[in-house]
C-alpha cells in the first residue's frame, strides 16, 4: 500500500460524551449485563477489540461466531458495499445488545482506530493483501479468510509484513483446529501406516453453485452499478472492467482475477491438512504436473482438473475432482481418510483409529476451536495453529497447479527461493500486475 496515503487517512476517532452526558440527564442509563462482564462475558477491559473487514456472507458468519467468544468486543466493520454494512451492524448490534457498532466505506479508516488491537479479513481472495499488509504495519493482529492470497508473491508479502511487526495471524484455514485431522496427521507423523508415498487429493466441484458457474458460458453484458456499491474500489488493483452482478459478491471466486475457484477454495482445506500430516508446512512440492478444462467466458477457473505434485523426498500430492471431498494418507502399511468437511476418519484397519499416542511421541495438540485458538494467541503471543507462513506454503501448492495449467507445462518449483526454475512465463504470473493507485 501507498504508505504516504495510508498515513494521510489515519486520524483519530473522537467519541462525543456531551450527547451522553445529556440522554443520561433525561433517561435513567440501561446498561446491558454484556457490558459489565456479569453475563459470563468479560468486563470491558479484559476484551480483545476488533474490527471486521468485508462483511458479506462469511464475513458476517464470522461476526457471528467470533461475538459467540465471552472476550471479544467488535466495534466496527467496512465494507465496499453499504447494503453489507448495514446489515453487518444490525446483526452485530442485534446480537451484542448495543447499538454503537460503527461502519467504514474505507479499510484505512477502520485500521486508523486506535482502540482496534485486531482485524478479520473476510474480503474476495484479491483483496486480502492489501488491508492484511496495511493492518500489520498499523500494529493489528489479523485472522485473514483462506486462501491467504490470490498469488504467491502477495503471500510472501504478507508473511514478511508480519514477521516485521511482530503480528499474529490466523488464516481461517478451520479444518487444521479439528480433533479428528489433527489426530490423523499424529498417526502418519508417528509411522502408524508406515512411509507415506502418496496423499489422494479429492476437490470434487460438482456441487449446485460450481454447476451453475459451469452454465454460465459468456462474458455478461454491462450492467447498473447497485446503489451504495463502490465498484471501482471493489475491483481494487485488478482491472477496471464493466459490471456484472455475476462477477461480484460470491461469484468471484470463479475469476481468475479475483479467485481460483474450487482449487483455491477447498483446495486452501484439503491440501492443508496434506501439508500438516506430511510435516511440510514451511516448505511445498518441487515439481507440479496438472491439467484441466478452463472455463469459457467470465468464469475462467479450472475444471474437471488433475495434478501430480511432487516433493524432494519423491512423495506425491495426487488430485482430481473425484469425491468424497478429502485426502487419502497412503502408506507401506496401510492408509487413512480424512473427510473435509465433517472430519470423518476412515482407515485400512479400524484398529488404526483406536491408536493412542506415546508420551515420547509427535504430539500436535489440540485446537479449543479455530476463533479461540486465534484470541488465544492474541493474548499469549504464540503461534496459533495457521500461521501465515503455513497458509502461505498451502495457497502457493494451488496457485502452482494453476499455473501449471495456464503455461500447459510441467513446472520446477523451488520451495526456497520461490520460484519457477523452467518457466518465465509462470514466474511472471506469481505477482499481480496492480492498478494504480493500489500496490503491496
Amino acid at each position: 500500500m501507498n504508505a504516504s496515503r495510508n498515513n494521510a487517512s489515519r486520524r483519530k476517532f473522537l467519541m462525543s460524551a456531551a450527547a451522553a452526558s445529556v440522554g443520561a440527564i433525561a433517561f435513567p442509563t440501561v446498561v446491558p449485563a454484556r457490558a459489565l462482564g456479569r453475563d459470563g462475558s468479560a468486563a470491558p477491559s479484559d476484551r480483545i477489540v476488533l474490527g471486521t473487514i468485508g462483511v458479506g456472507g462469511r464475513g458476517r458468519g464470522l461476526n457471528r461466531m467470533f461475538l459467540q467468544q465471552p472476550d471479544v468486543q467488535l466495534v466496527a466493520v467496512c465494507d465496499v458495499d453499504a447494503s453489507h454494512r448495514q446489515q453487518a451492524v444490525a446483526e452485530v448490534n442485534e446480537q451484542v445488545g448495543n447499538d454503537d457498532c460503527a461502519s467504514y466505506h474505507d479499510f484505512r479508516e477502520l485500521l486508523a482506530r486506535d482502540d482496534i488491537e485486531a482485524v478479520i479479513v473476510a474480503t474476495p481472495d484479491h483483496w486480502h493483501a492489501i488491508p492484511t499488509i496495511a493492518a500489520a504495519h498499523a500494529g493489528k493482529d489479523i485472522y485473514c479468510e483462506k486462501p491467504l492470497t490470490n498469488t504467491v508473491a502477495e503471500g510472501r508479502a504478507i508473511v514478511d509484513a508480519v514477521d516485521r511487526h511482530g503480528r499474529i495471524l490466523q488464516v481461517g484455514s478451520h479444518e487444521r483446529s479439528g480433533d479428528n485431522a489433527r489426530f490423523a496427521c499424529e498417526l502418519v507423523q508417528n509411522g502408524r501406516i508406515g512411509r507415506v508415498h502418496t496423499v489422494r487429493i479429492n476437490l470434487p466441484d460438482n456441487d449446485n453453485h460450481h454447476q451453475e458457474a459451469k452454465a454460465l458460458a459468456e462474458v455478461p453484458g454491462p450492467e447498473p452499478i447497485p446503489d451504495g456499491f463502490d465498484y471501482d474500489f471493489w475491483l481494487g488493483h485488478t482491472p477496471r472492467v464493466p459490471y456484472a452482478e455475476a462477477r461480484c459478491h460470491f461469484w468471484w471466486r470463479f475469476n481468475l482475477a479475483y479467485g481460483g475457484g474450487e482449487m483455491t477454495d477447498r483446495g486452501a482445506h484439503v491440501i492443508d491438512i496434506a501439508q500438516l500430516g506430511l510435516g511440510m508446512d514451511h516448505t511445498g512440492p518441487v515439481h507440479f504436473e496438472a491439467e484441466g478444462r478452463r472455463g469459457e467466458g467470465l468464469y475462467d477457473v479450472f475444471w474437471d482438473y488433475e495434478f501430480t505434485n511432487t516433493y524432494a523426498d519423491g512423495t506425491k500430492l495426487i488430485g482430481s475432482t473425484e469425491g468424497p471431498r478429502g485426502l487419502k494418507f497412503e502408506g507401506e502399511d496401510g492408509w487413512i481418510f480424512v473427510e473435509i468437511h465433517g472430519g470423518r476418519l476412515e482407515a485400512s484397519s479400524p484398529s488404526l483409529l483406536e491408536e493412542t499416542i506415546g508420551p515420547d511421541e509427535i504430539h500436535l495438540g489440540r485446537s479449543p476451536g479455530h476463533q479461540r485458538n486465534f484470541l488465544d494467541s492474541v493474548r499469549s503471543r504464540q503461534r496459533p495453529v495457521a500461521p501465515a507462513e503455513v497458509g502461505h506454503r498451502t495457497a502457493t501448492i494451488c496457485h502452482l497447479n494453476t499455473l501449471a495449467m495456464l503455461t500447459g507445462r510441467p513446472l520446477a518449483w523451488d520451495p526456497e527461493a520461490e520460484q519457477v526454475t523452467n518457466s518465465e512465463d509462470a514466474n511472471r504470473l506469481l505477482s499481480p500486475t496492480m492498478r494504480k493507485p493500489w500496490s503491496l
